[in-house]
């Protein structure tokens, strides 16, 4: 069982989105969008779904907190910090784009990375980019090709890792690439998330994105 007691979870419905805290969430919470079981965590997210006050897409997606439920958020000298998952993509929304993890900076809007699943129809096959906003003061993200090649249910790993020093680092199935942040950076306030947060917000709710994740961690480990 992947352990939920360091995470709460947005879900696409209410206005605005409403937040599953993490004591129900450990609890067992299941419904139509989120179901955990001994296999692992299962996100659904449609197009038509609401969405949190200040984004313009709807989301299925974990969100870090302390184990009594309380918003995590981190300095990256603080510690070595490690997202970690083993999931497969099964739905993509009609722009084929799904943000599966991030390093989020709170109280700001953009986020310092997004990990972009992007599905092809031409191939039928995904590339998975980094999108990475490397300055607070960056008004965009640049992005980076990570991995191609990957097909709807076909299960991948990743593993995203953010320094004591500032160094931000991305493996994809065993393709590593990774670069310094501008020390701008490390008094922000961080945290991870986690899940399907779809790209789309056009359409039924037939079109959606979903995903199960196998294995998901978070570890920060003292320097």
């Amino acid at each position: 069982m992947i352990d939920l007691s360091t995470w709460n979870l947005t879900l696409p419905v209410g206005v605005p989105a409403v937040t599953i805290e993490t004591p129900l969430l450990v609890g067992g919470y299941q419904d139509h969008y989120f179901q955990s079981n001994s296999t692992g965590l299962y996100f659904w997210v449609p197009v038509n779904g609401t969405t949190t006050a200040n984004a313009i897409y709807p989301r299925s997606e974990l969100r870090e907190t302390q184990a009594d439920g309380k918003l995590r958020n981190w300095t990256y000298p603080s510690a070595d910090n490690l997202l970690s998952a083993n999931l497969s993509v099964s739905q993509v929304p009609s722009t084929g784009k799904l943000v599966i993890g991030q390093i989020h900076a709170y109280g700001s809007t953009s986020p310092l990375l997004k990990l972009e699943y992007q599905f092809k129809t031409k191939t039928q096959t995904a590339n998975i980019v980094a999108k990475v906003r490397n300055s607070p003061s960056d008004e965009t993200s640049t992005v980076i090709p990570l991995l191609s090649g990957i097909p709807l249910n076909q299960r991948f790993s990743y593993l995203i890792e953010l320094s004591p020093t500032g160094l931000l680092s991305v493996l994809v199935n065993g393709s590593l690439w990774s670069q310094q942040l501008a020390a701008d950076w490390a008094p922000k306030p961080l945290y991870f998330k986690a899940g399907v947060y779809a790209q789309d917000n056009s359409g039924y709710e037939t079109e959606a994105g979903a995903a199960t994740f196998y294995s998901l961690k978070i570890e920060h480990r003292a320097p």
